[in-house]
């Protein structure tokens, strides 16, 4: 929609607040497409827009679009239940990144998927975009939410937390470094989870005599604010950086769940050492997904317990390579680069997105 329209409306923009000073004057009399873009500076606007959306005539409708926090999608659930569909918009995907060049796929890792991080015509450019990124949401954006916690508070949690990507989260060991209590930097996770720069997968419980792990485990969404937090800028750095397989494996996790329908996600883990890192539950049908950056991945013993002790339906082991191949009955290797193909990560699937 072009900007100059009198149905487009940027609440970081004077004009556009001007106008909406009394909102139900403003919109009611629009018809069509009304776009508000930055709503998360004006909340205030939902029962506006459910007052105007139950209009028997339904003269408009609106597109609604903003830095999203868990906060401020409950409120637009609670304001417009029943009035709403949300979409939410993740970086770049391997399939769209497809062709764009020969790197692609590495770029998207090194570089996370923000737009203007992986566009920027320089690697230069890229890392100072997410540096500069990582402190408006500390400095700007996190207070316009209504979080009170200080940005040289949670800087320091989160730059703490890339070293614990990957893993199951203890808040005890965090805690003690900051030297809070452990409450304190769980409210600072779930800060982080609310803002989508985090994800807290869950673990699966079955029932078994095993002991299973039932801590989450945590990961950043964007595989290039975690290099922005760790320090590295090059993609030299990256490949032999302590970290490289558990960012991988985070980066995998991301496009799988991007491009793989399932209805909910898990990881699965037993205190004897059996672990699978994404469990994707369609129904009543599992199915296992282990991340390996390994040249050429073999099976595995936690593999072969997932497959007997979960009854998962089939497991795909993704790796850096490029050729695909069977590990056995119900286990395939399965390249990365496949999902950038469009093809289905598990055979006889039929290809789609993930939800």
């Amino acid at each position: 929609m072009d900007p100059e329209s009198v149905n487009y409306f940027d609440l970081e923009s004077p004009l556009s607040l001007g106008r909406l000073e009394e909102p139900m004057t403003a919109l009611a009399a629009l018809q069509g497409l009304i776009v508000i873009d930055e709503v998360q500076l004006r909340p205030e606007l939902f029962p506006t827009l459910r007052v105007l959306a139950d209009r028997a005539s339904a003269p408009a409708r609106f597109l609604v679009l903003g830095s999203a926090s868990g906060q401020l999608l409950r409120q637009a659930s609670e304001s417009l239940a029943g009035r709403v569909e949300r979409v939410l918009l993740g970086g770049f995907t391997l399939r769209e990144v497809h062709g764009r060049s020969p790197d692609a796929e590495r770029d998207l890792w090194r570089r996370g998927g923000l737009p203007r991080s992986y566009l920027a015509a320089r690697e230069e450019d890229s890392v100072s975009w997410r540096r500069e990124f990582v402190q408006a949401l500390l400095e700007r954006d996190f207070p316009q939410w209504g979080v009170t916690v200080p940005a040289a508070a949670m800087g320091r949690f989160w730059a703490m937390l890339a070293h614990y990507h990957g893993q199951t989260w203890n808040a005890a060991e965090p805690a003690r470094a900051l030297g809070v209590r452990p409450a304190v930097v769980r409210r600072y996770l779930d800060i982080l989870t609310d803002a989508m720069m985090v994800r807290q997968l869950r673990p699966w419980f079955a029932n078994l005599r095993k002991r299973q792990v039932k801590a989450p485990k945590i990961y950043f969404r964007d595989s290039g604010l975690l290099h922005q937090l760790l320090g590295i800028d090059a993609e030299r750095g990256l490949l032999t950086h302590p970290r490289v397989g558990a960012s991988w494996e985070g980066f995998v996790i991301e496009q799988v769940l991007a491009t793989t329908p399932h209805d909910e996600a898990f990881f699965w883990a037993t205190h004897q050492g059996a672990e699978i890192d994404l469990i994707l539950r369609r129904g009543d049908d599992l199915f296992g997904v282990e991340c390996k950056f390994a040249d050429a991945p073999r099976m595995t013993p936690s593999i072969r317990n997932a497959l007997s002790d979960l009854g998962l339906v089939r497991v795909a082991v993704v790796y850096p390579g490029t050729q695909r191949f069977s590990l056995g009955d119900r286990v395939e290797v399965v390249p990365l680069s496949a999902l950038s193909r469009g093809e289905t990560l598990f055979a006889d699937d039929v290809a789609g997105d993930g939800t």
